[in-house]
């Protein structure tokens, strides 16, 4: 192994050069205190940055034990230093010097949640980070001086700040890593108290704005539970907590426009992540099997079930089978559902203001006009509660026009000036007091849904000349050469999960009959989820990428579904 001496020696040696030159950086380099393995460099200055990736020993980062025993531990002590990293990145570095992005440095994106991410790794062999470095160049010419005040100046203080504990503030450090493991436990507690939310008293759901994910901070309401939906659950570290319990069952979500109804379901929606100390949710926690749905019109679906909701089409479409190129707002929503319910949701979480109305409701005037065997939609309004029976779904749903859902509903919560309510009692006198006239569409049961086997060759993640290519947004993943629309799904928390769906894809296409499953979608992605969890991402990629976070195979199912090369075996 090459030693500081030498790397000085070799960019001193290749300053001015072509940018080729950088080249001979490439293996490893033991540098005081940590080794440097350069894994790959740029092409040029305007190309995707180099990779590093910087190992301590765990004698010299210095980290108790204490900090990674469990794996929600691990998770958070990896979190918090991807955010160290960030945070110390412009206090330590000089920054953009020559072309391109010479000169920079940079970790993962990241947001307000603990993610499982590929950036950092902890554990008691040491600590591994994965850095990006633009090497600096003055057009194509290596700037050699420059990359030596990076490498050997900065890049060694950036790791003494961010990567050793005897520089960090223990307190900073044991709040982070018992945050995400006393959300971790609350979560845990859902299932016996046949809970599938917790809401903490004092938690703060607002947003700063539409486009943030952080907490407002003037203004915002805390949260405070009523009396008769309030428990206290227990976390390993900070003692009992007292909250809202959303019970299983069918949840109704009523109030007045702009009372806090859509943050609410939003903070319950993005309760299937842990957060970090501080966001005003870390204790808003929701069962991991919540999926939101809403009505997706212009969709790609293929070869879904909806007869539930959707059966005896004019044309004589086939609903046990449905394909469509363009899906309208109610055969979206159906899909949706049963697309969620085949990879296993417990939950779903659904907002009147992004569904299609004919698929949610069909009143009694409705009804006395158009008869049923001229109506192919079954309403949710009639299913929703045969969901729940025949299969154990609970549904938490936002409704601000129809009282209809009163006839269903196992607990209403009036939400009034960011401030809940019990209102379950006064919807059943409702009930009593103005029945309904209309009749139930939903029939005897539920209905069944179809398990399909996906053709892992359609995925086709490389481009017609064979390479693997997979590049995420917040709203797309492009995947081979073709491109998959994420728009509409919020369950995403970061972009990094968006990249690690698309490898995840790429690595089922190519790999996946070594999960020895039945072969089905719903088998295949949770065997996958499974192995990354027990195994890293890493595992799954075809280089150390430190730009992932781990999605929920909800979100990988979501960008299967959406795929339009998609094909399906038969039988």
């Amino acid at each position: 192994m090459h030693d500081q001496r030498e790397l000085s020696s070799l960019l001193r040696r290749i300053d001015g050069a072509g940018y080729g030159a950088y080249k001979r950086l490439g293996g490893a380099w033991r540098l005081p205190g940590f080794t440097l393995h350069v894994e790959h460099v740029q092409g040029d200055p305007f190309a995707a940055p180099s990779r590093l990736r910087v190992q301590v020993s765990g004698e010299v980062a210095g980290f108790p034990s204490d900090l990674f025993r469990t794996k929600p531990r691990r998770i958070a002590l990896e979190d918090f230093l991807v955010r160290a990293l960030a945070r110390e990145i412009p206090n330590v570095t000089k920054g953009k010097r020559g072309s391109g992005r010479s000169g920079e440095f940079s970790v993962v994106d990241f947001g307000q949640c603990i993610l499982p991410r590929t950036a950092v790794r902890v554990s008691e062999e040491g600590v591994e980070a994965i850095i990006s470095a633009g090497l600096p160049a003055a057009g194509r010419r290596v700037l050699g001086r420059e990359a030596e005040a990076m490498l050997l100046s900065e890049l060694p203080e950036l790791v003494r700040r961010t990567l050793l504990y005897q520089s960090l503030d223990p307190r900073s450090v044991q709040r982070h890593v018992e945050c995400g493991e006393d959300a971790e436990a609350l979560r845990e507690q859902l299932p016996e108290h046949r809970l599938v939310a917790f809401v903490a008293e004092g938690a703060i759901l607002p947003r700063a704005s539409g486009v943030s994910d952080r907490p407002l901070r003037r203004g915002a309401v805390p949260f405070a539970p009523p009396e008769s939906l309030t428990v206290t659950l227990e976390r390993p570290n900070s003692g009992p907590i007292r909250g809202m319990g959303v019970p299983e069952g069918v949840t109704l979500i009523v109030g007045g426009g702009y009372h806090g109804k859509s943050t609410l379901l939003s903070a319950l929606a993005q309760g299937v992540y842990n957060h970090i100390p501080g966001d005003g949710r870390e204790y808003v926690v929701t069962r991991k099997e919540a999926v939101v749905i809403r009505a997706e019109d212009g969709r790609f679906v293929c070869g879904v079930d909806i007869s539930p909701f959707i059966s005896n089409l004019p044309n004589g479409t086939d609903t046990k089978c449905f394909s469509s190129q363009n899906a309208s707002g109610s055969t979206s929503q159906a899909a949706n559902i049963m697309e969620a319910l085949e990879v296993g949701a417990k939950v779903l979480l659904v907002d009147e203001d992004t569904s299609a109305t004919n698929f949610m409701i069909r009143d009694e005037r409705m009804q006395a006009l158009v008869a049923k065997e001229k109506e192919p939609i079954t309403p949710f309004l009639d299913k929703v509660r045969l969901l729940y029976r025949d299969y154990g779904v609970s549904t938490v749903l936002v409704m601000g026009g129809s009282g209809d859902y009163f006839e269903v509903a196992d607990t209403v919560i009036m939400m009034d000036a960011y401030r809940p309510l019990d209102v379950t009692e006064r919807a059943k006198e409702i009930v009593r007091r103005y029945p309904l006239k209309r009749r139930p569409e939903g029939g005897e049961g539920f209905g069944g849904f179809r398990a399909r086997r996906p053709e892992l060759a359609s995925i086709q993640p490389r481009t017609r000349k064979g390479k693997l290519k997979v590049q995420g947004s917040r709203l797309s993943l492009r995947l081979g050469n073709y491109t998959v629309d994420l728009t509409r799904l919020s369950q995403f928390a970061e972009v990094p999960q968006v990249r690690a769906v698309g490898y995840l894809l790429a690595w089922l296409a190519e790999h996946g009959q070594a999960l020895r499953t039945d072969g089905t979608l719903g088998g295949l992605l949770a065997a996958l989820e499974r192995a990354v969890e027990e195994e890293g991402l890493e595992r799954f990629l075809p280089a150390r990428y430190g730009d992932l976070a781990a999605p929920r195979r909800f979100e990988l199912a979501a960008a299967l579904n959406r795929l339009r090369t998609l094909r399906l075996r038969d039988g």
